[in-house]
């Protein structure tokens, strides 16, 4: 990506007005992120890396595959619209992702017109993978924490556990891992 196009794309965010203090617990998550990412020596990356996938295929395929729950084959569309990118991009990239076999096209029951996207078995080995890879890591960060560092880490993230999104996550994330 050249410079320019980082330019318009920084100028395309929306950024909203926030306080000072949302702006510094932003820099603080921005910064525990970028550390936990790179953490285990980029290993989510090189996995990733490894695959062959693009960003946008990464992305697709992970919310194919769902955080181990069962998913739905999704259209081009929903998949562009949930994950902000246009609607040729996904199309090119779940065109790789068929190629690779990790995805297929299947018929709309309800409009056998219409063509879906779903995950397959191939797909899924490689979404358990990423999330196998990626627990791993923050669980070697965990357990770098003191015990008193865990459990502030723990308690302050206990107080998000109030938004569906989150809880439903850990409940689905909680049993996986190497341990």
């Amino acid at each position: 990506m050249q410079a320019k196009d980082i330019a318009a794309l920084v100028e395309e965010v929306a950024v909203p007005e926030v306080s000072p203090e949302a702006q510094e617990t932003a820099a603080r998550i921005s910064a525990l992120l970028r550390h936990l990412f790179l953490y285990d020596r980029g290993n989510l990356i090189r996995v990733i890396e490894e695959s062959g996938l693009s960003m946008t295929q990464s992305k697709a395929l992970l919310e194919l595959g769902g955080l181990g729950e069962e998913t739905e084959a999704r259209q081009v569309t929903d998949l562009a619209e949930a994950l902000g990118v246009s609607v040729p991009s996904m199309s090119r990239a779940v065109d790789g992702l068929v190629r690779k076999r990790l995805a297929t096209r299947v018929e709309d029951p309800a409009d056998r017109r219409v063509r879906r996207i779903a995950i397959t078995a191939r797909g899924k080995k490689l979404v358990e993978t990423l999330v196998v890879v990626r627990q791993a890591g923050m669980e070697t960060f965990a357990a770098s924490l003191t015990a008193a560092q865990r459990r502030k880490l723990d308690a302050a993230v206990d107080a998000l556990m109030d938004r569906p999104d989150i809880a439903e996550a850990y409940e689905l994330l909680k049993g996986v891992g190497p341990a």
